[in-house]
């Protein structure tokens, strides 16, 4: 098994459950929850406290996996905060690298959840995970991971390029899920990505950082800047490029979706936990997809993680070259 470090968002998740007032509806191109008007008083059926942030999402699926997770954050001296730490303890999550701030709440986000299609709106009070400039890289060095695994940070490159080349300093390789923020600087990112040696975009994402008529030339591209590239794309699938190979790979099974909260993540650190365990590309994919296929079935960021020893079937991929 090996040590992982993930280095990102740390969050208190609140659910807000309704069979009714939650349904979409459609006003053109754009859905919405037609039924909330404003002033109104809305009863919900449930509600559901969880913790998510994509660093507590990729810890969780590192440790289910085996392997020895540990996540550096920022986190309040609030019960959100109490919360994660009691979540990341059951998991059996190294906590040495989260950090309690002071006048600072726990990163906060409330979760309307459409319950036709799973999809959501979410209103985010990021609080102590809003800046990461507080983090010391040199962390990295007491805790000896052999790869670091990085969400977003806000668009705080400059941090992210401190942990980076730590990282390199130590031999840890690193595996990068790039957000909005990070996206709106391109040429930063692109600079960052000579450090990178796993890359996991969603097919929007991959077009502001590359130009291509298609995922697999955008993958090809990418892979040209650093080592292993990832592009998903829904429910069509994706592409994925190392040094040997292109692949075009579908969706692992098509389930009904629950909550499309982590699919990202759970779909990034499971291709991470599997070549951590020595799998091969293919195998990687396969347990990537499986992953988030299981965390979209549930209700929660993390809640269907899957195991190490899950038994699955193959994914359905085509090798392009």
């Amino acid at each position: 098994m090996a040590r992982i470090v993930s280095l990102g968002s740390a969050l208190q998740d609140l659910y807000l459950l309704d069979h009714d007032d939650l349904v979409a509806t459609e006003i053109g191109n754009v859905g919405i929850f037609g039924k909330i008007i404003l002033g109104s008083k809305i009863d919900v059926d449930d509600i559901s406290h969880q913790v998510g942030g994509g660093g507590v999402n990729s810890a969780i699926t590192f440790a289910r996996h085996g392997h020895e997770a540990m996540l550096i954050a920022n986190i309040g001296h609030d019960p959100g905060g109490a919360a994660i730490i009691q979540t990341l303890t059951r998991e059996g999550i190294n906590t040495q690298g989260v950090h309690f701030l002071k006048k600072q709440t726990t990163g906060t986000s409330v979760i309307l959840l459409e319950p036709v299609s799973g999809e959501r709106t979410i209103l985010t009070c990021r609080g102590a995970s809003e800046k990461f400039d507080n983090l010391d890289e040199k962390i990295l060095a007491r805790l000896k991971p052999e790869y670091l695994y990085t969400t977003t940070l806000r668009g705080d490159m400059e941090t992210m390029e401190r942990f980076f080349q730590q990282a390199k300093e130590i031999g840890a390789k690193i595996m990068l899920n790039p957000g909005v923020l990070e996206l709106e600087q391109p040429k930063k990112l692109m600079k960052l990505l000579k450090y990178v040696d796993i890359l996991l975009v969603n097919s929007d994402e991959a077009s502001k950082i590359v130009e291509g008529m298609s995922l697999a030339e955008m993958a090809v591209k990418l892979r040209e800047l650093q080592g292993t590239v990832i592009i998903t794309n829904g429910a069509a699938g994706g592409v994925a490029a190392n040094e040997e190979e292109l692949v075009e790979f579908n969706i692992y099974e098509d389930v009904k979706t629950k909550d499309m909260t982590g699919a990202g993540d759970a779909f990034g650190a499971g291709f991470l936990a599997a070549v951590a365990d020595g799998k091969s590309f293919h195998e990687a994919l396969t347990f990537a997809s499986a992953n988030a296929t299981s965390v979209v079935s549930e209700i929660g960021a993390n809640q269907g993680a899957l195991r190490r020893r899950v038994k699955l079937h193959e994914l359905p991929m085509t090798v392009v070259k």
